[in-house]
């Protein structure tokens, strides 16, 4: 029976329960330097600096997969929404065109 491993963040850093699983990857000597040099300035190990980047990449991941189901005609009034986007308004179209503060 696969053994429970709950997860918690702490400080910005994940604490996990018993690690009894493997992942071994392979890379280039610059891919690693560049990797080591990043997690020496977190104050983790490499392979905790990995492993946070990538379990924090693979919930990004994960979470921009939405799926949503819609009756047949608010499927259409959604896809019409789509294909025709409010226009700005005046207030939007003058914030976007007036210089930026630095530039006057």
């Amino acid at each position: 029976m696969p053994q429970v491993v709950r997860t918690e963040r702490r400080h910005g850093q994940s604490v996990a329960g018993r690690k009894d699983d493997v992942i071994q990857i392979r890379t280039s000597s610059d891919t690693k330097a560049i990797l080591n040099r990043a997690a020496s300035l977190r104050g983790q190990k490499l392979s905790e600096f990995v492993l946070d980047s990538a379990r924090r990449q693979a919930e990004e991941t994960l979470l921009d997969q939405r799926v949503f189901f819609l009756e047949p005609k608010a499927h259409e009034r959604f896809l019409a929404l789509l294909d025709a986007p409010a226009l700005p308004s005046k207030e939007v179209r003058n914030l976007l065109t007036r210089k930026a503060p630095w530039e006057k």
